[in-house]
């Protein structure tokens, strides 16, 4: 019992002083991911032994401390935050909850706005007073800085009474605007837009804050019955009225919590597209009569409750760092750290690339390291929290010899690889990569499977995948396989043959040939047999081509040991002709380049559309360029295409262009 209170008292004493300097000074030491978790485990623990929990615990309060260079303002009512949940069970369990005590509620579903709360007060329609949130009872008086936000009315549109209630936030265009002015002036950069935002609003000149263009967002009004009132749809709708700035088009209504985890979804996927930072979604009850059933408890109400979304970076410890081999012998250092949830699912492991990555960040076991998806996709480590270490982690070392094989690696620029063509690790990420989805496409085939394939001796080299039908009673036999699966697996198999000569180009782990390349072979020469025979001189002489594809590929096509398979697998019925998938010409000839971000289309998508139209995607802009597809936040392509005069087609015309 002593350990359990010792460890409450260190969360107490963690989150006390993470509270201090998020709220008060505006200057975070830990991410919100590991506040969250600090005041969950302490949550947990005062629950479970309700007779330690300590008078000062923050968990009898909402927020931070009032800042003493403001006078201090009581709130008439308290304002309280949510509760917060971050997965659809938990969606689940709090309509359940509510149901307890309400028939047949609606919610409504508003996106959660990272910035700063904040209290405004009107008298006969004039802005009279404006507060922080500060403890949820007292709060900091801003008025003067209030003043100055665009978005804030000083004067509404009806003379009355009233308090509304909502975000002082920071968009990102000027959050971009104010730390490029602050570089300038060598000035710390903000880390983000809420802590702007918060040290903007805090500014005892109000010069400052008028320079710093934040916003406002009204979301709630504490007395609505006032104002006859009934549900928190209307309240939104008359704060509209009376001339604030509202979320109203992003608001959502829902009865289930189906139609609730859609909103969430929806909205997630347009969360970058969004001018302003969001973390989540607020869902309240819709109807103030079931608000006042469900009533608050001394902390947070019972009738609303916040989805956070995942955090786009998280923090976590790195605890080993495992070298893996790939098809073609590259060695990859890769980091396993305690699993965390990073945009949208968990993750244990992140690619460290190679020696020069690991050594240029210094990243030792041990250490405390920033996580992110690259693209919402692959995991990444961004950054070592260096001032986190203790002074036991290991620094990294390369490996010397291949850790399947222990043949001795060779350096070639960056990189080290395994010479040993034999190598069971090269070889069954060779099957890995031919069955994949930009391949071959092999549903069922995935890497464990693959794996345990190998290891059983069903398939030891790529002809033995199209020989499969000859195990299927063992295969049948084996745990977690039936003979449905096996079926579907043999179907997939077989489908895969009638690819075109690009799939399977692609699929031989040619070094050097990626998907575009295989492309522009396969269109180029339509049939295997060509770009055997073909010259090295030639092949250098094609678009896009050059010396060091063109030698990559004729030293594959030389080795006996390649052509021996090929023959094998024409045999087996594998295609190795061109099979054209261009719908009709009308942009052959057009070449077109993609940049930002699009919100109908997935890149791949739309790539695959225009070259089913004859036209070709590149990755760079030139003269020859026929046009730039622009989405949201385009990059130097943008900036490269206006300079050289290049059309830019904004993603409203792309739906006329492909038709």
């Amino acid at each position: 019992m002593n350990d359990i209170k010792l460890r409450m008292d260190e969360l107490i004493d963690i989150i006390n002083k993470a509270s201090l300097e998020y709220y008060v000074n505006d200057n975070p030491s830990i991410s919100d991911q590991e506040y969250d978790d600090f005041y969950s485990e302490l949550l947990k623990l005062e629950e479970k032994y309700p007779e330690l929990k300590r008078l000062d615990s923050p968990t009898h309060r909402v927020g931070g401390e009032a800042l003493s260079s403001f006078s201090k303002v009581t709130h008439e009512k308290p304002m309280l935050s949510f509760d917060d949940i971050f997965n659809e069970d938990e969606v689940v369990l709090f309509d359940e909850r509510i149901r307890k005590t309400c028939s047949n509620p609606s919610y409504t579903l508003e996106p959660k706005m990272d910035g700063l709360s904040g209290s405004l007060i009107y008298k006969q329609g004039i802005l009279q007073r404006a507060a922080t949130r500060g403890d949820g009872v007292i709060g900091e008086d801003i008025t003067t800085n209030v003043k100055t936000i665009k978005s804030v009315p000083l004067m509404l549109n009806k003379p009355i009474d009233i308090e509304v209630r909502g975000e002082i936030f920071m968009s990102k265009k000027s959050f971009e605007n104010c730390n490029k002015k602050r570089e300038k002036n060598g000035e710390k950069l903000f880390a983000n837009p809420r802590n702007a935002a918060a040290g903007s609003v805090r500014q005892l000149d109000s010069k400052i804050t008028a320079k710093r263009n934040l916003d406002f967002m009204a979301y709630f009004i504490p007395n609505p019955e006032d104002y006859g009132i009934k549900t928190q749809k209307e309240s939104i709708e008359f704060l509209s009225e009376l001339g604030f700035m509202t979320n109203s088009k992003l608001n959502g209504l829902a009865r289930t919590p189906n139609e609730i985890i859609t909103y969430i979804e929806d909205l997630s996927a347009k969360r970058q597209s969004l001018p302003y930072e969001i973390d989540g979604v607020v869902l309240k009850v819709n109807n103030l009569s079931d608000e006042e059933k469900l009533g608050t408890t001394q902390r947070v109400p019972r009738w609303g409750i916040a989805y956070k979304f995942p955090a786009l970076e998280v923090l976590t410890t790195l605890r080993n760092i495992k070298f893996t081999v790939g098809r073609t012998g590259k060695i990859t250092p890769n980091a396993l750290f305690d699993p965390v949830h990073v945009a949208g699912s968990v993750v244990s492991k992140a690619t460290l690339h190679n020696e020069d990555y690991c050594l240029e960040k210094d990243v030792r076991v041990g250490d405390v390291v920033s996580i992110r998806k690259a693209g919402d996709v692959i995991p990444e480590v961004v950054e070592v929290k260096k001032e986190r270490r203790k002074g036991d982690e290991l620094p990294f070392k390369m490996i010397e010899v291949c850790p399947m094989c222990n043949t001795l690696l060779i350096k070639k620029d960056a990189m080290h690889f395994c010479p040993n063509d034999n190598c069971d690790s090269r070889k069954i990420e060779g099957l890995i990569h031919f069955a994949s989805r930009d391949t071959m496409n092999i549903d069922g085939l995935g890497e464990r499977i693959v794996e345990d394939f190998y290891n059983l001796g069903f398939i030891k080299a790529i002809p033995d995948l199209y020989k499969l039908e000859n195990h299927k009673e063992d295969l049948i036999e084996l745990e977690g396989f039936g003979e449905k699966s096996i079926n579907n697996l043999l179907d997939s198999i077989e489908n895969s043959k009638k690819n075109s000569l690009e799939k399977i180009l692609f699929a031989l782990g040619i070094r050097h040939v990626g998907k575009k390349t295989a492309k522009i072979l396969a269109k180029y020469y339509k049939n295997i047999g060509n770009i055997i025979n073909a010259s090295e001189e030639e092949l250098s002489n094609i678009n896009d081509i050059g010396a060091i594809i063109a030698s990559s590929v004729k030293m594959y096509f030389s080795d006996l040991n390649n052509l021996k398979m090929i023959d094998e697998l024409k045999k087996l019925g594998v295609n190795f002709d061109y099979i054209s998938t261009i719908q009709d010409n009308k942009l052959d000839g057009n070449t077109y380049v993609l940049t930002g971000t699009l919100e109908k289309y997935k890149r791949d998508e739309l790539t695959i559309m225009l070259e089913n139209l004859g036209a070709k995607v590149t990755s760079s802009v030139t003269k020859k360029t026929t046009g730039v597809i622009v989405g949201d936040k385009p990059g130097s392509k943008y900036d490269k295409a206006i300079k050289l005069g290049i059309p830019i087609i904004k993603e409203e015309k792309i739906e006329s262009l492909i038709r």
